[in-house]
């Protein structure tokens, strides 16, 4: 940060094409997010694909000093997709920078896509976690997910059991 700049408020919007670039790098500085190729975060953002999804992201609003006439300067640090098969909705990822993580960013785009989810129709989001990604199982279980099962050996590179989870979206 340069001096008399600071960090502002986290601003979660609807993903857009010109995001992927982004999405595709965060992705890949997290050990236990999904690596998808950039067509897989495109399909994510076609109203006419099947399943239809709920994409959004999270911007850090940076801060500019007082009186200065540069535009709003944003930094994208997260985001989420979920699939949507009402009543139910798959939340495929959600990855957060390391920066951000345990500052209420992973939480804030929770919150956002249930509320998107709700407006759907949508009444249980399900997900799969790494049994071993602990702060992200801590983070879902705080925002009311309840664990509901379990599949041995589902990922690959390192494999690892998932543990299932669900939410009612209310």
């Amino acid at each position: 940060m340069s001096p008399g700049g600071g960090e502002g408020d986290v601003v979660i919007r609807p993903m857009r094409v010109t995001d992927v670039e982004r999405a595709v790098e965060i992705a890949a500085s997290l050990t236990h997010a999904p690596h998808w190729p950039p067509e897989a975060y495109e399909t994510a953002l076609d109203p006419t694909a099947s399943p239809r999804r709920v994409a959004l992201v999270a911007e850090r609003l940076l801060t500019v000093e007082p009186g200065a006439t540069a535009p709003q300067v944003c930094r994208l640090v997260g985001f989420a997709v979920a699939s949507l098969i009402p009543p139910q909705a798959e939340i495929e990822t959600i990855s957060v920078v390391v920066e951000e993580q345990r500052r209420g960013t992973g939480g804030q785009l929770l919150r956002a896509l249930q509320g998107e989810l709700r407006t759907v129709g949508v009444t249980e989001a399900l997900l799969e976690a790494r049994v071993s990604n602990q702060p992200a199982l801590r983070l879902y279980a705080a925002l009311g997910f309840r664990q509901t099962g379990g599949r041995p050996r589902y990922y690959a590179d390192p494999q690892e059991d998932a543990v299932l989870m669900a939410l009612q979206v209310l």
